[in-house]
């Protein structure tokens, strides 16, 4: 299967697949924050209508503020617009991590390059030719818009039916042994038999027997087996 996604791992060793969002699900997702964005200005013009030239003057402000950081507020707070938030996608560094105000900023004032010469143009070209389906905005600012990964399970336990006779441990090495036992999933497999490996002493044992062990102990401590 031909796909560009890509897996980035993290400081701590968490390993996450990034899969860029193509032009087709950010047309759609532009598509329906460009009418919420109508709608919100229309409410507006009918309120401030009524207010003479004064009112007029505070149409142009409100239709300012909702070109420009009306994509910001939400990318900073929420990770998306509302509108790739109903597409499932999400702006984040190239790192992985959770866009900034400077990040968001950047990225939505170079929308004005994009745009050229006529409605998003350039952007749709940069799209296209990056494999990242980046446009010039993201270039610029290190960011992307990916497809929001599903939220894992709070507790990850697996195991087989094997008994495993439970070592001698206080309660920090239980704690140690439940807290490896939730974050497997988000661990790469080296990293995995890395950080078991330094409870040789514990169990007895190293690598995916190692891993293994301690997920069937997580999951008699609290319960699950």
């Amino acid at each position: 299967m031909i796909t560009n996604s890509y897996h980035i791992e993290t400081a701590e060793g968490i390993d996450i697949e990034i899969i860029p969002a193509g032009l087709a699900a950010r047309t759609y997702a532009f598509f329906l924050d460009l009418c919420i964005r109508v709608v919100i200005f229309i409410a507006a013009a009918l309120i401030f209508n009524y207010f003479g030239t004064f009112g007029q003057g505070l149409l142009f402000i409100i239709l300012f503020v909702i070109e420009w950081f009306y994509p910001v507020l939400f990318e900073i707070y929420k990770g998306a617009t509302p509108g790739k938030k109903v597409f499932g996608l999400k702006v984040v560094y190239d790192n992985g991590l959770p866009i900034s105000f400077s990040g968001s900023l950047t990225r939505n004032l170079f929308r004005f390059v994009d745009f050229l010469p006529f409605f998003y143009v350039i952007g749709a070209v940069s799209m296209v030719l990056n494999n990242e389906s980046k446009r010039i905005g993201d270039i610029v600012a290190g960011t992307t818009v990916i497809y929001q990964p599903e939220k894992a399970k709070p507790l990850f336990f697996n195991f087989d039916k094997q008994s495993v006779t439970l070592p001698p441990m206080n309660t920090e090495q239980q704690r140690l042994m439940i807290s490896f036992a939730h974050r497997a999933r988000y661990l790469s497999e080296a990293r995995q038999i890395e950080l078991a490996d330094t409870l040789y002493p514990i169990l007895g044992v190293r690598g995916e027997e190692a891993i293994r062990h301690i997920r069937i102990i997580a999951a008699v401590l609290v319960g699950k087996a």
